[in-house]
């Protein structure tokens, strides 16, 4: 009997998911709104039900971040995802202009791909699951070799609730056998329709690359600037909440802290005050030295650390219980590693004279690998939000934790854990992705002017400027 190797055996079985998942998804294209509602509150049930399961299972995996913050991503990826899209229609007629005798009618799009990082495993596959069935397309995982069982669970309670509730099997899939072939097998698939890339830069560029439309997140980096009118405080308070939330895994939290000289002092009490260490200069080389591999690669062992298993690992001593370790750079780029995105508990801090510097220094940092994504603004000052606005991001976080602000859960952004960065940032969506992405729209168009009127030569007139 011949024994195929594993490239071989995950390329066929993606070729099968492939195949499986397009019939589930054209069964599925039939159904009226009162079954997508049925398939989708029985989704959200099961996720609901084992939020906390998911969690402990994928911690338990990866070692990357916190069982409670990722219960919370859980629940906010089904139910609050939910409550924000329930009224959404996706099926059917979504628009009727009687005016202009014009019908909008939503149809899905196929077959999705979903790329999974190891970072939010589960909660990024509910949250695809969930827009994807609620659009009446089926979804394909494609999950992080690191965080394999912890995602083909999360896809089979999906898939599983959805079945339940009527849907066709195999509308929610999961690679079993992950390797780079099968994702590359899959992505080039014909039964894809579109790709929605959550992951690491080098996988979402290579799903722009394969010829078919893809929706993709770019690295965040996202800067915070504290202004000398912010409520300190509470500013403090918003970052370390943000950055310390399932020790900073999500793309959208804070990578540095700009602060104006005027405040500084004062800022950094408030942050060692509220349990945050700043590092010595040497110490700060030290943690850098660990902190990143081939240049400004993060060292997978430290992502989604707690300060004190990064401590260790620089062999640096900080006081019991830090929150966050931050370190002083002094410049942008090369020469200051801080100034790069870290998924995990260290802050690069800048000190700048007035909020003139510090845009300059915010656009430094954006384009060392954050264009696009967001910025955070602490500030009481409305006129220095829209000097702000300027900013090329698409996600202007103001007076909250970019965290919990990016992904919509202190913010009225749509709940989502794929926060497009526009084509500054090389995505094909500046938006927070919805089921209205993953929707065509088809249009009926009445004739509402007479053809024959246009076929008269008539002199146009010329409309003065002046």
């Amino acid at each position: 009997m011949d024994v195929y190797d594993k490239d071989l055996q995950s390329i066929q079985g993606a070729r099968t998911l492939a195949r499986e998942g397009k019939k589930a998804q054209e069964v599925l294209a039939h159904f009226n709104e009162e079954q997508i509602e049925k398939i989708i509150c029985s989704m959200v049930n099961v996720a609901e039900a084992h939020a906390e399961e998911l969690a402990e299972m994928a911690v338990a995996e990866t070692g990357f971040g916190k069982a409670t913050d990722k219960t919370f991503k859980n629940r906010h990826a089904s139910t609050e995802l939910y409550r924000f899209i329930k009224n959404m229609k996706t099926v059917g007629i979504i628009k009727n202009d009687e005016q202009n005798k014009l019908i909008e009618i939503a149809e899905p799009m196929g077959l999705l791909m979903g790329i999974v990082p190891s970072t939010n495993p589960t909660s990024t596959v509910i949250y695809k699951a969930i827009i994807a069935v609620k659009s009446r397309n089926g979804i394909v995982i494609s999950p992080h070799p690191s965080a394999l069982k912890s995602t083909m669970y999360a896809a089979k309670l999906m898939n599983d609730a959805a079945v339940a509730a009527g849907a066709p099997d195999n509308i929610v899939t999961c690679i079993a056998k992950p390797s780079m072939a099968a994702t590359n097998e899959l992505m080039r698939r014909e039964e894809i329709a579109l790709i929605i890339a959550t992951g690491g830069a080098a996988m979402v560029k290579a799903a722009y690359s394969v010829g078919k439309p893809a929706l993709g997140v770019g690295p965040g980096n996202v800067p915070a600037y504290i202004e000398r009118s912010a409520n300190i405080p509470k500013a403090v308070s918003n970052i370390i909440a943000s950055k310390t939330f399932d020790y900073g895994t999500i793309c959208a939290s804070e990578q540095t802290v700009i602060v104006e000289k005027v405040i500084e002092a004062e800022v950094v009490r408030e942050f060692e005050r509220q349990g945050c260490y700043f590092m010595t200069a040497e110490e700060t080389t030290k943690v850098a030295s660990k902190l990143f591999v081939k240049g400004h690669a993060m060292n997978a062992k430290l992502v989604g650390r707690s300060p004190k298993v990064i401590a260790e690992a620089a062999g640096i001593t900080i006081p019991e219980g830090t929150k966050i370790l931050i370190g002083r750079q002094d410049s942008v780029g090369e020469k200051a590693p801080l100034s790069y995105e870290k998924l995990t508990t260290v802050l690069g801090f800048y000190t700048v004279e007035d909020w003139r510097e510090a845009c300059d220094v915010t656009l430094a940092l954006l384009n060392n690998g954050g264009v696009g994504h967001s910025f955070s603004i602490h500030t009481e000052n409305p006129e220095i939000v829209m000097k702000f606005s300027e900013k090329p991001v698409f996600r202007i976080l103001v007076n909250t934790g970019s965290t919990q602000g990016g992904v919509g859960v202190s913010t009225g952004l749509s709940p989502a854990f794929t926060l497009g960065c526009g084509t500054w940032g090389g995505s094909a969506t500046s938006d927070n992705v919805t089921p209205l992405h993953l929707i065509n729209i088809k249009r009926v168009a009445y004739g509402i002017k007479s053809v024959q009127s246009f076929l008269q030569v008539t002199p146009i007139q010329v409309i003065s400027m002046n």
